[in-house]
């Protein structure tokens, strides 16, 4: 759905497989579609266009390919989570459960998050954390601004990024007591690829490529047992 984002997650896959040669990695099919409704606009009311049946109808496609796990790169789209997973006729990962996976590996009992208006106003990432006792810290309104204006004015629109408001939110979320800080939004693993972060990060796409890797039976480098930043 994020061509972006789709693009870097492929890329995820390879690197963080321990492979010597071409025919060592993960095969891979691929469905690009960026026509799909925006997520966010129909969850927040902006839109009465539901992308629903276009995401059943994508990942029946790949099921019907014989596929053995689908992962969509597109966290908004988990807030569709159940429905996807009744409607599509092969395993769906849930990127959400695997960013939990990743913060109790570390300890980490409080994160903050960065994502769209649709998953913070919905709450579904929020509360997926919590049923794993982990409290998330959400950026004010003005932060949550800035980060909707670096998603959607910035990467999704192919411009540069002013990291500057990524740090203001930053700051923001560790102040209010986060340890670490999930980049619950695709577009955001853009960040973690083109600029150095520093520690306490963790990149939700990562999380659901480490688990693409496992679930297919490839190797997993070591580099990437731990996903936090350090």
């Amino acid at each position: 759905m994020g061509p972006l984002a789709t693009a870097y997650f492929m890329e995820l896959v390879v690197r963080m497989t321990d492979a010597g040669a071409d025919y060592e990695h993960i095969p891979m099919t691929i469905l690009n579609r960026p026509e799909i409704p925006d997520r966010t606009s129909y969850i927040v009311g902006k839109s009465s266009n539901s992308p629903l049946d276009a995401m059943i109808q994508a990942g029946n496609r790949l099921a019907n390919q014989q596929v053995d796990f689908i992962a969509i790169p597109c966290v908004t789209a988990y807030y569709f989570y159940r429905q996807l997973r009744e409607g599509i006729k092969a395993p769906v990962l849930n990127m959400i459960e695997e960013t939990a996976v990743c913060l109790k590996e570390e300890g980490i009992r409080k994160v903050g998050l960065m994502a769209t208006d649709g998953t913070i106003s919905s709450g579904f990432f929020k509360e997926g954390l919590k049923q794993q006792g982990i409290c998330v810290a959400e950026p004010s309104v003005e932060g949550q601004k800035r980060v909707m204006e670096i998603i959607y004015g910035s990467i999704k629109a192919n411009r540069p990024v002013q990291i500057e408001d990524f740090n203001r939110v930053d700051k923001e979320l560790r102040e209010n007591g986060a340890e670490a800080v999930i980049l619950g939004c695709t577009e955001l693993s853009m960040i973690h690829r083109d600029f150095p972060l520093g520690p306490g990060f963790l990149d939700s796409m990562e999380a659901l490529a480490r688990k693409s890797v496992l679930a297919c039976e490839g190797r997993l480098k070591k580099e990437y047992l731990h996903l936090v930043t350090r």
